[in-house]
């Protein structure tokens, strides 16, 4: 677990998402389930304060990556990152 995980959850909950922490699955799978206004996505958190080279993906992430038919898998560094990808979705009706 990244050591802003636990604030991008508290910010995500904040501003009115779901989140189900998914970090402990390994195997590359994606650190947070979100859903908000009928969407459901994956995120991948980094530490925006670790050097670049702790923020690339492990190479089970990136197969998962690569592999993923679902919704988006976005990875974000910040709070900000993952409210502005909050901010952006639209409602599904």
């Amino acid at each position: 677990m990244d050591a802003n995980q636990s604030a991008v959850v508290a910010g995500l909950r904040r501003v009115g998402c779901s989140v189900a922490i998914l970090s402990d699955l390994g195997d590359g799978i994606p650190d947070l389930l979100v859903g908000v206004r009928g969407q459901t996505f994956l995120l991948e958190v980094k530490d925006g304060n670790a050097p670049p080279s702790e923020r690339k993906l492990t190479p089970d992430q990136q197969v998962f990556r690569d592999t993923w038919r679902g919704g988006p898998l976005i990875t974000v560094e910040s709070v900000d990152d993952a409210v502005r990808i909050v901010a952006l979705t639209k409602v599904i009706t």
